[in-house]
């Protein structure tokens, strides 16, 4: 089960020009805004990357919009985020064992990364509905292939219950509102 104490949040490379090339943008856009949002709400740590910002654009305002301004935005050219040494020490010093992932596009960046994860020893949770690619096929298979490899997959909504615990939680109120 994920705790708040020991989780990271990673959102990957959701772009302006990538989230324009989805045929339906606006289910990701919500979820991935809804769980940045929460992370900021109950203080979970939180890293976004940017694949080549200069071509594809800045991270979404509907997620940078409510991180906390602490937050890291790391560039990267490489597919899995955790060939990216800033990447790689910011996840390996945040003492986080759990992570949970979600971006663009599942199949490629959002698989390779989850898998270089998982073979450096963490638990990894895809929140599929905060995750895309161009084609449902691609989708499919990112998904599948992620299971295969050992992430557990789950969703936004499922994810945030299961941090808070309990609606004693004093994040309940706030989070749930979320959702609604």
């Amino acid at each position: 089960m994920l705790d708040i104490e020991n989780t990271l949040i990673v959102l990957i490379d959701i772009q302006e020009r990538l989230v324009m090339m989805l045929n339906k943008q606006e289910p990701i856009i919500k979820a991935a805004s809804r769980l940045a949002n929460a992370a900021s709400i109950m203080n979970i740590p939180t890293v976004l990357t940017e694949q080549y910002p200069q071509g594809l654009g800045k991270t979404i305002f509907d997620v940078t919009s409510v991180v906390s301004e602490n937050t890291p935005i790391i560039e990267k050219t490489s597919f899995s985020a955790m060939s990216t040494p800033e990447f790689f020490e910011k996840i390996k010093n945040s003492g986080k064992k759990n992570i949970i992932i979600g971006g663009i596009e599942t199949h490629i960046c959002v698989y390779q990364t989850v898998v270089d994860l998982i073979k450096e020893g963490f638990n990894v949770v895809v929140a599929k509905d905060a995750c895309a690619s161009r084609s449902t096929d691609c989708f499919k298979n990112g998904i599948q292939l992620m299971k295969d490899n050992g992430a557990v997959i789950s969703n936004v909504e499922t994810i945030l219950f299961e941090l808070l615990k309990s609606s004693k939680n004093p994040y309940f109120k706030a989070v749930q509102a979320l959702i609604k």
